[in-house]
């Protein structure tokens, strides 16, 4: 698809794949290559469930700072946010979308694998916000979806001090959703978005859709919204399906129609 970005479908799953050696330094061109892989993952009806992956050796190391030297102000209030939206692209991504993490998942590579789903991670990785080391803060979603995940106390801890968490560490606190050995990080992947290929997918897209709206709103705007979207599958035919296949005491077989 792009010189740094791919996307490969195999199976109903969806690969994005960063490739720009040697620690997949997240330029501008990456990023708008990034986007539109997004959104083609997003609209091909053949990709059912998704997994963001920078190869064997390193997920994302963060932004090419050497786009940030002789950056002012009024151009960084552009880019900024266009880098903010590229990585929202993938969270908008309306199927169930993994990071598989190996080697560094730093600066603007954590903030793309808190875009996803989940994030399963190598046993050697490491994780971290370390902005604040060049007097910047996260600006791609580091400050609002880590807090949103670990809890702001423990999102303000990696952000003001820069530094990187282990594996173990993230799983811990909840950044990390699987740990496994470096070599068996992608397999893994797979494995826990492989169910969803066969799984309800516009039932899938309400229920992400209901719970990341629902996190960005009053209790009461989410609920609504959570009955909307329950209120609207029932025009589906997935859900004429499993209900009969549940009466039938038989495993319903979806159509994602």
């Amino acid at each position: 698809m792009g010189e740094f970005v791919t996307l490969e479908s195999t199976d109903g799953i969806g690969t994005i794949r960063l490739n720009r050696p040697p620690m997949n330094a997240l330029n501008t061109q990456l990023q708008e290559e990034l986007r539109a892989a997004a959104h083609s993952a997003a609209t091909d009806e053949q990709i059912k469930a998704v997994i963001v992956y920078g190869g064997e050796k390193v997920f994302a190391a963060g932004a090419d700072i050497t786009e940030f030297t002789t950056a002012g102000y009024p151009e960084m209030a552009v880019r900024a946010a266009a880098l903010s939206s590229a990585f929202d692209s993938v969270a908008r991504i309306p199927k169930p979308v993994v990071a598989a993490i190996t080697g560094y998942a730093l600066g603007g590579g954590c903030e793309l694998a808190l875009a996803c789903d989940w994030r399963v991670v190598a046993e050697d990785a490491k994780l971290g916000q370390p902005e604040i080391k060049l007097g910047l803060i996260p600006g791609a979603g580091g400050t609002q979806r880590l807090a949103r995940l670990i809890g702001p106390a423990r999102a303000k801890d990696l952000i003001f001090s820069g530094r990187m968490v282990d594996a173990a560490e993230a799983l811990r606190i909840g950044l990390a959703d699987r740990v496994a050995p470096a070599a068996e990080v992608y397999a893994t992947a797979v494995a826990l978005v492989q169910p969803y290929v066969s799984g309800p997918s516009l039932a899938l897209r309400a229920a992400k859709l209901a719970v990341d709206g629902g996190l960005n709103t009053d209790l009461a705007s989410g609920l609504a919204l959570e009955s909307q979207l329950f209120a609207g599958l029932f025009a589906t035919d997935d859900r004429v399906e499993g209900t009969t296949a549940f009466i039938e005491k038989r495993k319903p077989t979806f159509t994602g129609r």
